[in-house]
């Protein structure tokens, strides 16, 4: 009986152990917005069958925030849709493993003032990191809030580039 309590005592020391070790990495990327940024789109991004760490993606958001596509339906129309960042994992994290799906930060332009930013950031997506051209691109308009720890994200609202709503030059690398 005294082994059982204490391989099970050992057993949660490693788990917790293991659990603040990565909390603390966690925290590493999310200290500056370069590094939330680029944490952001690296934690989508992968190759076809490479699993996502879900549970970083989550870390980076601000409770009650949401991701924001905006597109057209089948009617034209320009709709929105909110999620949650669950929501979005489970509407498109099967998506992105079984296709393979990288998204390539291209441009950014930053506003800040005090502990607010918004940032326009221009992406290109690939299914393969070896793919020469993108079969999408578009900006994300991405607004962070920063507590005096780190760096938030509060909304990630975006669109998709298309023919008739072509990304402008000031958006664009020079």
């Amino acid at each position: 009986m005294k082994k059982t309590i204490s391989v099970m005592l050992l057993c949660i020391v490693t788990l917790s152990m293991q659990s603040q070790e990565k909390a603390k990495d966690y925290l590493e990327k999310v200290q500056t917005l370069d590094s939330t940024i680029n944490t952001l789109y690296t934690v989508i991004s992968g190759e076809k069958g490479a699993e996502r760490d879900w549970a970083l993606f989550k870390f980076l958001f601000k409770p009650d925030a949401k991701l924001i596509p905006s597109f057209k339906n089948k009617k034209g129309e320009l709709i929105v849709r909110y999620m949650s960042p669950d929501d979005y994992i489970k509407s498109s994290g099967k998506w992105l493993v079984e296709n393979g799906f990288f998204e390539k930060e291209i441009h950014r332009k930053i506003n800040t003032f005090g502990n607010i930013a918004q940032v326009f950031s221009t992406y290109e997506s690939f299914h393969s990191e070896s793919d020469e051209k993108p079969f999408m691109r578009g900006i994300n308009s991405i607004q962070f809030l920063n507590d005096g720890k780190r760096w938030w994200i509060i909304n990630i609202y975006w669109t998709q580039e298309t023919k008739e709503n072509a990304i402008p030059k000031n958006y664009l690398p020079n």
